[in-house]
């Protein structure tokens, strides 16, 4: 059985370098060169997850293979942290690079006045399922998840947002594309939690770290 881990716990540990801890768990990428390199990683990964009894989500690409370790219903746990221990083990004997910075998570934020109501309404648009009484998921955990909070309508900013969670240490350099891009801060009382910004139409963006969080 998993035993729950904090962010703090997951990204302190030892074995875990080349991992980022993101909104739905942790997350590296590996560049791999090649689509038959990538295949070659993906099937140690699966032999690693057959013999631990957990498995990871993997996008194989062309040339590089993102890893992301989640315990449903729990978060990070023990379990995702012994399981991302071997993976970077077999990265590491296939000679494969970690790209950590590469990574991100990224969900749609819906202030609703009517929480319940807006919730059904974009779990049948988007033909996803509902987890717990907050989130709707792709159930493949492929698209983005949607996330609704109670919230009133709050002028300049719009109804729906987006969050986006970076590596604690791409954080900065995010918000500096984003103010660069023509974006100005909008509110930064939770940081490093999250930095809300705003571009000129008034459509907003938080980008989050796990930091600030437990």
């Amino acid at each position: 059985m998993a035993t729950g881990i904090s962010d703090a716990e997951f990204s302190s540990a030892d074995g875990v370098a080349e991992w980022r801890v993101l909104f739905w768990g942790a997350k590296t990428l590996y560049e791999t060169g090649d689509f038959a390199t990538g295949a070659k990683f993906v099937a140690a990964i699966a032999e690693v997850a057959e013999t631990l009894g957990h498995a990871p989500l993997v996008d194989l690409r062309p040339d590089t293979v993102t890893v992301q370790v989640i315990t449903p219903g729990v978060g990070l746990s023990d379990r995702d942290l012994e399981l991302a221990r071997s993976i970077s083990r077999v990265a590491d004997r296939l000679g494969l690079k970690p790209d950590p910075s590469a990574v991100q998570h990224v969900q749609l934020a819906f202030d609703a006045e009517d929480r319940p109501a807006v919730m059904e309404f974009w779990r049948a648009a988007l033909g996803y399922v509902a987890v717990g009484d907050e989130d709707l998921i792709e159930p493949n955990l492929i698209g983005p998840p949607a996330w609704f909070q109670d919230k009133k309508f709050v002028p300049p900013r719009n109804r729906i947002h987006m969050d986006v969670s970076v590596p604690h240490d791409q954080a900065q350099a995010r918000i500096d594309a984003i103010l660069a891009a023509g974006g100005r801060v909008l509110g930064d009382r939770y940081a490093p939690a999250w930095v809300s910004l705003i571009d000129p139409e008034g459509n907003v963006v938080d980008i989050c770290t796990w930091q600030g969080r437990d």
